[in-house]
């Protein structure tokens, strides 16, 4: 048997790290196409301007599996105003940004998959999100946005589920919609992020997709 031991140990490491190859790659690729993007209208745009920023996270994971309640967290990362005209421009981000929720239906659901060990009712998720927004100056100093944003899961819990197993897939997409009053070099800002994506990694038992509100202030440099 024990032939048979060690190749399916083998095999199982060729599994997961086939995994964390695509995750890497999938990383590698959302940069690249963040750093053409922020190049390429860079060269068209009238201004640019750099900033960092801070807020609040309210969000939950939708799905039985989770408490149906937003949960707080944090987000903080920098940002470009790019803009094309008086009217229009881009808004890309790099932001490191967490997702808090409670278990609820999730040890009912993944009975036999769960870690005996692990009773822990919360858990966090870090992302490195990415957005790329739209910007609509309306007049005055009101900013809407409005686009895409990509997320790479930084952390994974192995210890929820049995064998290491990851919940989770590593990574993530989304809308974005908000607005933005700006004050010389102070912004405080305000939007909704819903995920387009299931991000369940045990399997399609239950949906789970990230909702998000985020409120915050950025400083303009």
């Amino acid at each position: 048997m024990r032939p048979v031991r060690v190749y399916i140990w083998k095999f199982g490491t060729v599994i997961e790290t086939g995994k964390k190859n695509k995750i890497n790659l999938m990383k590698k690729v959302l940069l690249a196409v963040f750093a053409v993007t922020v190049i390429t209208v860079s060269l068209q745009a009238q201004g640019i301007r750099l900033g960092a920023k801070v807020g609040t996270n309210l969000n939950k994971i939708s799905g039985q599996s989770f408490s149906d309640g937003f949960d707080l967290a944090y987000h903080v990362g920098g940002f470009l105003e790019i803009d094309f005209n008086k009217k229009w421009g881009i808004q890309p981000e790099v932001l490191w940004s967490q997702t808090a929720t409670k278990r609820s239906s999730f040890n009912t659901i993944y009975a036999s998959e769960i870690n005996p060990l692990n009773n822990g009712e919360k858990i966090k998720l870090d992302y490195l999100s990415i957005p790329i927004l739209l910007r609509y100056n309306v007049g005055g100093i009101l900013t809407l946005n409005l686009g895409p944003q990509f997320g790479i899961l930084l952390n994974q819990d192995k210890t929820l589920l049995q064998n290491g197993e990851s919940a989770f897939k590593g990574g993530d997409f989304s809308m974005v919609a908000g607005g933005q009053l700006n004050f010389k070099v102070l912004r405080i800002y305000g939007r909704f992020n819903i995920g387009l994506q299931n991000i369940n990694d045990i399997d399609n038992k239950d949906k789970w997709t990230n909702q998000q509100i985020q409120l915050g202030l950025g400083l303009r440099f």
